[in-house]
């Protein structure tokens, strides 16, 4: 009997159905063996050697999975085709063989003899897709572990614990007890509250737009833009700089002074990478990179999708041709290239799999099978396949149309719009907000209608969401794509950022522990820094470098930095805002709104002399529940502290929504913070409840 090992049951579930009766599939759920949760676990006396341990709540199905290698005759390790997948595999094989004595050397392959049986031969098989031929090819074509990947996530794993149990040790003694630091989560930490700072320190500038609307001699509008005035550039940026030319505008006469056209091409994107798939899930779909990992992780183990955790544009000579037929038979070969579109690694570090995310099979156009018949699969699944489809679909044509006005010699007024005249890859992206402008020829009169002039001010910064974290982050070379959903998850769980309307703010404790970190570690919190122990790591997994040398590297002026700051740096206090009303417990302190880790909430400014504390309620202005129409409408989370909106009355009323209500006419209110006398440290059990009735 042949044993495939696998991650998740939903992979061997998948996969049985492809093996015959001569194999027998397992799953290890997840990691078997880790460095303790308790302790360092890492040797630094001893060349930073990992004290691996059997994985918390694991220590019954590596008994099961070694009844199972007893009895057979070969041991395929079918774990994920990257860097984690390679050291599942390889800690699996540690665990399971019995001639292994090391944690850092691969395992002995196991030879058979005719005497006596050692044990079953240990092989390491990676697919790309889970689909019948795909593993058939892997089964036959089985190797060794890789323990240049294993080696590259063994360092990253022994960094980020030496990170974690040296940092936060000093943010206990410094800021305050409780809180943690991460290597990379720390930076994006650090990302999101000096964007935060750039919007405080905005000062917006004012700026006019003056357009007048004129009418061609068949009575169709043409909106145009003053651009010159008297042959300069007219920007005004006052009141008074727009008055004096209104009444000139209103009794100008209006010329077309030119007309220009020009034809433009727009190709295709390539098809998705892990980051490209996560940033176009946040805009389309609304998604957290959480969850559209996690969906597509199941898309994956279900066969209808390939590797999703990659940073490769490619795609096999297979899939271009699966491609290129299914475009020739369901648009017609003019939607057809030449030839294939070739696309280029985005980075100079792309690697892990070897394809970008495409499905195994293009003419499933919507999959229905297991969790895959989920709306949220399908979403997903169909934003996959248009992606890929299109990435070998023909360029798109447009005809753009600039139109130059006169208003008699002192006014320049222009105008551009463009119309798709082929819609190329674009029939699978339809593009609504192209202006269509009337037909208007050199020469042409014009009749005046209106004038407008409308008053702007520059915007600060957006805000980062999910896209453009994952876009920045990968930009700066930060992290890898495959870790991006547990960076961002990590911030949100620790308190030290909330996700309001899908942006990220920091909240006070987060932007105390970032600026502590980035005056005390500037080395360690540096953006280059960062993005360089990335390419580190990539050249352990290219044999190039070797992984306890740059952990050494790294740890030798880090542990100086952390004695000298635990010994030399100023205790930092957590920013209170105070609410101008006395304690009700001691009559002595002062209410004060601090951060915890579930939010926000009230407590006495003479803490820890005084625990008076009480929970902090959003309530969204005067607004009453449109249910009951007596309790007022308040913001309430989750246990996983997702925002959701409920009536105050509850349980007496049910009234729950997802959706921010809003007033007769479309109006918002904006939220005001309440204190109540439940103790902050409640857990609300009835707002789950009342959560689980949306």
């Amino acid at each position: 009997m042949h044993l495939v090992l696998v991650e998740s049951p939903t992979k061997a579930k998948k996969l049985s159905q492809f093996l015959g009766k001569d194999f027998s599939v397992e799953a290890s759920m997840g990691h078997v063996r880790d460095l303790p949760k308790s302790t360092l676990g890492v040797d630094v006396d001893a060349d930073f050697e990992p004290k691996y341990e059997i994985s918390e709540g694991k220590t019954a199905i590596v008994a099961k999975l070694k009844k199972l290698v007893a009895s057979a005759d070969k041991v395929y390790l079918a774990t994920d085709p990257d860097r984690e997948g390679e050291a599942i595999a390889w800690h699996l094989q540690f665990l399971l063989h019995g001639s292994a004595k090391s944690s850092t050397k691969n395992p002995p392959k196991t030879t058979k003899t005719t005497t006596k049986k050692k044990g079953p031969e240990f092989v390491r098989s990676t697919f790309h897709e889970i689909t019948k031929s795909a593993v058939d090819v892997a089964i036959e074509h089985s190797g060794t572990i890789n323990m240049d990947l294993v080696d590259a996530q063994q360092a990253r794993r022994v960094v980020d614990r030496l990170v974690g149990y040296m940092l936060s040790p000093v943010l206990w003694k410094k800021v305050r007890r409780g809180l943690s630091a991460g290597r990379v989560q720390s930076v994006a930490l650090r990302l999101i509250v000096e964007r935060e700072k750039e919007i405080l320190a905005f000062k917006p500038e004012e700026y006019w737009e003056v357009t007048v609307l004129a009418q061609t001699s068949d009575s169709k509008d043409l909106s145009l833009r003053l651009t010159e005035v008297k042959g300069k550039p007219y920007e005004p940026t006052s009141k008074k700089d727009v008055d004096h030319v209104l009444e000139g505008l209103k009794k100008a006469a209006y010329t077309v002074s030119a007309v220009e056209q020009t034809e433009r091409t727009r190709v295709s994107l390539a098809p998705f990478t892990t980051s490209t798939l996560q940033q176009a899930a946040a805009n389309r779909l609304g998604w957290s990179a959480k969850q559209t990992m996690m969906i597509a992780q199941q898309l994956y183990e279900e066969g209808f999708i390939t590797y999703h955790r990659t940073d490769a544009v490619i795609l096999s000579t297979q899939a271009v041709e699966m491609a290129r037929g299914l475009i020739t038979t369901e648009f017609g070969k003019k939607y057809l290239p030449n030839e294939p579109r070739v696309f280029k690694k985005t980075s100079k570090n792309a690697q892990e799999a070897h394809e970008a995310i495409r499905p195994t099979d293009a003419s499933i156009r919507t999959p229905n099978e297991g969790s895959a018949a989920d709306p949220k699969h399908q979403k997903l699944y169909e934003l996959i396949w248009k992606r890929f489809v299109a990435s070998q679909m023909e360029a798109a044509i447009y005809s753009q149309t600039t139109v130059t006005v006169k208003g008699d010699d002192d006014y320049t007024l222009r105008t551009s719009g463009s119309v798709l005249q082929f819609d190329g890859w674009m029939k699978l992206f339809p593009n609504d907000g192209d202006t269509q402008l009337p037909d208007v020829k050199d020469g042409q009169k014009l009749e005046y209608k209106d004038v407008q002039a409308l008053q702007k001010f520059t915007e600060p910064p957006a805000r980062y969401n999910d896209a453009s974290l994952v876009k920045t982050l990968e930009k700066l070379g930060i992290g890898r794509p495959s870790t991006y959903a547990s960076i961002i998850s990590v911030i949100l769980d620790r308190g030290y950022v909330e996700r309001k309307e899908k942006a990220f703010i920091p909240s006070a404790i987060g932007t105390t522990v970032s600026d502590f970190l980035v005056k005390n570690f500037p080395k360690e919190l540096d953006y280059q820094f960062t993005a360089d122990m990335e390419d580190d790591l990539d050249a352990i997994a290219r044999g190039e470098k070797k992984w306890k040398a740059i952990v050494r590297a790294f740890f030798t002026p880090f542990q100086k930095n952390v004695k000298e700051v635990t010994k030399d740096a100023e205790r930092t206090q957590v920013p209170v805002e105070e609410t101008g009303e006395s304690c009700p417990e001691c009559k002595e302190g002062k209410l004060v709104i601090r951060s915890g880790r579930f939010g926000r909430f009230i407590s006495c400014s003479r803490f820890p002399e005084c625990k008076y504390t009480a929970k902090l309620v959003e309530k969204l202005g005067d607004m009453k529940c449109p249910t009951c129409h007596e309790g007022d409408i308040v913001i309430k989370r989750t246990r996983k502290g997702i925002p959701f909106y409920g009536c105050s009355r509850y349980p007496e009323c049910s009234f729950a929504s997802w959706k921010k209500p809003e007033l007769p006419g479309g109006d918002t209110l904006t939220p005001v913070l309440t204190p109540t006398k439940e103790s902050a440290d409640s857990v609300q059990e009835g707002e789950v409840e009342q959560q689980e009735k949306i």
